[in-house]
């Protein structure tokens, strides 16, 4: 019975890993079925290099452009602007920098974990590399005919990854090539992970070196933080709820989920025309907006228009 909560209290304050962790796994299987269904090496000269590294780079570029997209705080970098409580209190330019920049690391640090993940699965696995290198190794490594052109070697290098069009008396030395490329590549995969995790790591430890909070003072922070975007977010939901349910009340003269309803509103046709169309965010004065056409009518228009009583027509109190 005391199992589950110790884990869960063990994970609160952990979301930014557990989401990093997920995201690498997630990652990591949908590496391994993108190259299970759709890499195939073309095996031909000048075609290898730009094939592997398309399936090597492109859809890590992807999913960094992606993490930076899915981050609120690159949006919130983006469109933000800085209020006149923050021009009071930051007169420091320079300290205003050092703010975004460190922004812009943490936004990136998160958007880095799915293209370094592919990055790393892929030169592990090391198929990409293999189709995109193969006609670039050093040519004591063909052990065939000495007077053969070097056209001819990289050609026949660029098919050792399709072992169906090797010859026979080259098998050998395509299995020698192919161990070659692996072990570079997941030499170098490895290598990237050592080095992610080694900067990782020197990264928080500077960052708490310089952090102006102690350890639990830096825990009660993250969990201030946590707990108020949560209540913000839950506030947001209803304000804005309970905002438009005063524009519908007044379009319609009631809002679903009442009871009672002793009338509603016979919207008119110049009043439906009002209210369709495309929305703009439009601003009435300096510090508001309309979000809508429905806002924007209900702020303008009188209360006034026809109105029907429920009760005076059976069917359209058995049709509410």
């Amino acid at each position: 019975m005391t199992f589950l909560p110790k884990w869960l209290t063990f994970l609160k304050g952990k979301e930014v890993v557990i989401a990093n962790a997920i995201i690498a796994i997630l990652t990591i299987g949908g590496q391994q079925l993108f190259s299970f269904f759709t890499f195939s090496c073309p095996c031909h000269v000048g075609q290898n290099l730009i094939y592997g590294l398309a399936f090597l780079g492109v859809p890590a570029l992807i999913l960094l452009v992606v993490g930076y997209a899915l981050n609120n705080q690159t949006w919130r970098l983006v469109t933000g602007k800085r209020s006149p409580l923050q021009e009071e209190t930051t007169p420091n330019r320079l300290l205003q920098c050092k703010l975004i920049c460190f922004v812009l690391c943490s936004i990136t640090g998160r958007a880095l974990v799915a293209p370094v993940t592919w990055l790393a699965v892929t030169l592990i696995n090391g198929s990409y590399y293999v189709c995109a290198m193969s006609e670039y190794v050093s040519m004591h490594y063909y052990g065939a005919n000495p007077n053969v052109t070097a056209g001819e070697r990289r050609r026949i290098l660029a098919a050792f990854p399709c072992s169906q069009l090797v010859p026979p008396e080259l098998t050998r030395a395509r299995d020698e090539v192919i161990l070659l490329l692996r072990y570079q590549s997941q030499v170098a995969g490895w290598l990237l992970i050592a080095v992610v995790v080694i900067t990782v790591f020197l990264s928080y430890c500077l960052a708490s070196c310089f952090s102006p909070l102690s350890f639990l003072h830096f825990r009660y922070w993250s969990s201030y933080v946590h707990n108020e975007q949560e209540l913000f977010d839950e506030a947001t939901d209803q304000h804005s709820r309970l905002y438009a349910m005063q524009h519908v009340r007044k379009f319609f003269g009631f809002v679903p989920g009442s009871e009672n309803v002793k009338e509603i509103r016979i919207p008119s046709l110049r009043e439906w025309q009002a209210i369709s169309g495309l929305a703009f965010l439009k601003r009435v004065d300096e510090e508001h907006y309309d979000y809508s056409l429905l806002h924007d009518w209900a702020l303008k228009e009188p209360v006034n228009g026809k109105y029907l009583k429920t009760d005076e027509d059976p069917v359209i109190r058995t049709q509410l």
